[in-house]
């Protein structure tokens, strides 16, 4: 998903940001930073996309402040904002949500079976009157936050509690896997995506 919208949206890179941790998500069952980490570069490989920790390394839990983070310490570059269209029914959940939309633009990637409840959340009559169409979806450097585009992306039907479910010691199977193979990361949630555009 993360290179379909890199290409719907004309990104130069994509940042996968591995979080040390969700704070709306459980810790019980979390695979270990480093193996999720490990497991990021291995799907990353050869690609635009770069598996960054700098949440660890900034030792921010929370997205919103993260983001701040990032604008700051690369005031030259752009960045979008990743989620899933699974993620925005309990996006007002999350920690300052509503600063998080006026630090970058938003795009939503589509999920199958998700798009009603993306539409009918609680933060989409706020989101609403942001809402840019999908004709501008390269455009979005020009763009002031809040903005918010919904991209159509081909269907992934990934799941990760499914993932998780049919092999749920993978983490443990990571040291064993050698330079050149991949290894799948089921908990791909922990994972935020930021585009970059300089």
């Amino acid at each position: 998903m993360s290179l379909a919208a890199a290409k719907a949206l004309d990104l130069d890179a994509v940042w996968w940001l591995v979080s040390p941790g969700n704070p709306l998500k459980p810790k019980a069952g979390m695979a270990p930073f480093e193996a999720r980490f490990a497991s990021a570069e291995n799907m990353a490989r050869r690609s635009i996309i770069e598996v960054s920790d700098i949440e660890r390394r900034l030792g921010t839990v929370y997205t919103v402040d993260t983001l701040a983070a990032i604008v700051r310490r690369y005031p030259r570059d752009r960045f979008i904002w990743l989620m899933g269209e699974d993620t925005v029914a309990q996006f007002h959940q999350w920690k300052g949500w509503r600063r998080l939309a006026h630090i970058v633009p938003i795009a939503v990637l589509s999920r199958p079976g998700y798009d009603d409840d993306a539409r009918t959340a609680r933060v989409a009559s706020w989101l609403r009157r942001f809402v840019r169409p999908r004709s501008q979806q390269k455009h979005w450097t020009r763009w002031s936050a809040p903005a918010i585009v919904f991209l159509r992306l081909p269907p992934d039907r990934t799941s990760a509690t499914q993932l998780r479910a049919a092999n749920p010691h993978w983490h443990e199977s990571l040291a064993r896997h050698t330079s050149g193979q991949s290894c799948v990361d089921p908990n791909e949630e922990n994972r935020r995506d930021l585009g970059r555009h300089p």
